[in-house]
């Protein structure tokens, strides 16, 4: 990872951020403001029901309406059919409905046709939907490599009657990804390295300000916002944790930089095993690893344990179905470790044997808390 060599600040974010109840039922109002030809890439299992939800809030004007199903992975096979699939019908702006892979399949297809975009998450998961970025996997779901685009999703559109109707555990994952934001924007602060504004900038005071209050409120609000949710029930701690999941931590990571616990998970993403695991529970079992492998003190490591226990997040291997053999727990730790990684963001020099080590103990490190606690 690249070290800041000027004092220059970045921060970037998207255009307008809108989150609330119904937000769907206005997408017209909102795709308006850039023309009447509309291309949106939605998730195979959303397109009966908030694909007719939009055709009718769109009346008249729904013949300017061209869908295409996203097809599971976000591949640059993908992203070249997604691209060549918009450019048939020429549209004004492209739209992203469903999850986070659906999110960065379209955002990369709207950066090659130089189209406006808007990001339309249908679940907290992820920090997918504020970043001017796209994550590309294989075809087996390995992670590969990031695409940084010219500029942030034009419009983020939240509408939390539809995410409070997801599966909990979308809400929960999207706890984990946000979980690393604030520890791993501060060993990037330690270590200098430039944050993914352009070719990279010194991270802006608000965004080291914007990473811890994501933290502060998962916290305050996180457990409280899975009970509410379970009920099937929109709560001011549901809104305050869909904001942290998805503008604070998408805004926090892009404008600090990721480290240790995104490598772990990484690493993780090489074991067939943990690919039924959605990105944020790896992401959060690789913050508990980041924090072992920092050495920090032994109160905030259980700090970040006992939360991860308290709303269901993987803090174990067993948890996330790895055996823990040599060969399978280097090749994360290989793949986490890997020369110009993220792992490299580390204020140290970091190894696969470094990674391999951390791992480990920290499997150990939280049977034993759980043992203790007879959790």
């Amino acid at each position: 990872m690249p070290h800041i060599k000027s004092t220059t600040r970045g921060f970037a974010s998207p255009g307008k951020y809108i989150q609330g109840p119904g937000e769907m039922n206005r997408l017209r109002e909102y795709t308006s403001i850039f023309g009447s030809k509309v291309f949106i890439l939605i998730d195979r299992y959303l397109s009966d029901s908030i694909g007719k939800q939009i055709k009718a809030s769109y009346g008249e004007d729904a013949d300017n309406l061209y869908f295409d199903d996203f097809n599971g992975e976000s591949t640059l096979k993908e992203i070249d059919r997604v691209t060549e699939a918009a450019k048939q019908h020429n549209p004004n702006i492209i739209v992203g409905i469903g999850g986070g892979k659906t999110l960065d399949t379209a955002k990369a297809a709207a950066a090659n046709l130089n189209l406006p975009f808007i990001s339309a998450p249908t679940a907290a998961s992820t920090d997918a939907p504020t970043s001017g970025l796209s994550v590309v996997y294989t075809e087996e779901g390995e992670q590969t490599h990031c695409i940084f685009h010219k500029s942030n999703p034009d419009i983020v559109l939240v509408d939390t009657d539809i995410i409070v109707k997801a599966p909990v555990r979308f809400l929960v994952s999207g706890m984990g990804d946000a979980l690393s934001t604030y520890f791993e924007a501060r060993a990037n602060a330690e270590s200098d390295t430039a944050n993914y504004v352009g070719k990279g900038y010194k991270r802006c005071k608000a965004a080291m300000a914007i990473a811890k209050m994501c933290y502060d409120i998962l916290l305050e609000d996180g457990l409280a916002a899975k009970l509410a949710a379970e009920k099937g029930v929109c709560t001011e701690a549901v809104e305050n944790v869909i904001e942290a999941n998805t503008l604070l931590s998408g805004v926090g990571f892009e404008n600090t930089g990721c480290a240790g616990g995104h490598a772990v998970n990484e690493g993780l993403t090489v074991l067939e095993e943990t690919h039924g695991f959605y990105h944020g529970e790896k992401v959060a079992f690789g913050t508990i690893c980041q924090l072992v492998l920092e050495n920090r003190p032994k109160a905030e490591i259980e700090q970040v344990i006992a939360f991860c226990l308290s709303v269901g997040l993987p803090t174990t291997l067993k948890d996330l179905h790895v055996e823990p053999t040599y060969e399978k727990i280097m090749a994360v730790a290989k793949k986490a470790a890997i020369e110009g990684g993220i792992a490299h963001a580390e204020p140290f020099n970091v190894t696969p044997e470094l990674f391999y080590n951390c791992i480990l103990a920290t499997d150990a490190l939280v049977r034993n808390y759980k043992m203790q606690r007879c959790i």
